[in-house]
């Protein structure tokens, strides 16, 4: 851990420049055209959208950098953001790439490998996850899904939707995300990517409010994580003392 994370074969970010003083791509169905109109390469057309300058999800410099350089990094540690803290859950695809000896997680390769060795590796101490076989088998669901949907390419499942409300329907459908999850990645894209299609924050629905502090969509420093965790914290308490459902 604290290595400096740089994926193999992706060059600096590009200026943000252009309209209203943010230089939003223009997002045309599985490409996207930077400020100076050219075609982004593969390894770059999601991250060619103006995004934070660096993330707070991890709490680990070398995983939040791994979460703004790969995709599937990102939507794995979203999937893996269930019943542990979030820091746990999304240094978790930094934890797998390192004990997988690779600097970006492909999911052809997770989809393909042994499914008892997965297991094995999220179980190693530190245990990437407090479920580790169900969650190494969920991974593994999620990859096999973005290489048999999307070409193996992560970032498809949003550069390629229509607007909002297909973003949300494309998300929803991914193994191991139900519309809550969706709808907070959706928000995580629209505030922190600027992956902004037509109608995301309704979409997105209370998660896409602008100055929210609800979900890790939210989280940009140290102060506005502990208000995510306290707003979580309300959230089931309330639900606790509202029993079960009748």
């Amino acid at each position: 851990m604290g290595r400096q994370y740089r994926p193999a074969g992706t060059p600096g970010f590009p200026a943000a420049t252009g309209a209203a003083g943010r230089g939003w791509p223009t997002v045309r169905r599985h490409r996207i055209d930077g400020p100076d109109g050219r075609t982004a390469p593969p390894a770059r057309r999601f991250w060619q959208a103006v995004r934070m300058s660096q993330l707070y999800l991890a709490q680990e410099p070398a995983a939040d950098e791994m979460l703004a350089a790969d995709p599937f990094a990102l939507l794995l540690g979203m999937l893996l953001d269930q019943q542990i803290p979030l820091e746990k859950a999304f240094i978790g695809p930094y934890r797998l790439a390192e004990r997988l000896a690779v600097t970006r997680l492909d999911p052809a390769a997770i989809a393909d490998h042994d499914a008892d060795d997965l297991a094995r590796i999220f179980a190693t101490p530190i245990a990437i996850h407090r479920f580790p076989g169900s969650m190494a088998e969920r991974s593994r669901k999620l990859a096999r899904a973005v290489v048999d949907d999307y070409d193996g390419d992560a970032a498809a499942i949003w550069t390629g939707a229509a607007d909002g409300a297909d973003l949300l329907r494309r998300l929803g459908a991914l193994p191991g995300f139900g519309k809550q999850k969706a709808q907070i990645f959706t928000a995580l894209l629209g505030k922190q990517f600027g992956v902004r299609p037509a109608g995301w924050r309704e979409a997105a629905g209370v998660y896409g409010e602008e100055g929210s502090l609800r979900s890790v969509a939210d989280i940009v420093d140290a102060a506005s994580l502990v208000k995510v965790r306290e707003y979580k914290k309300q959230m089931k308490a309330a639900a606790k003392a509202a029993g079960p459902a009748r």
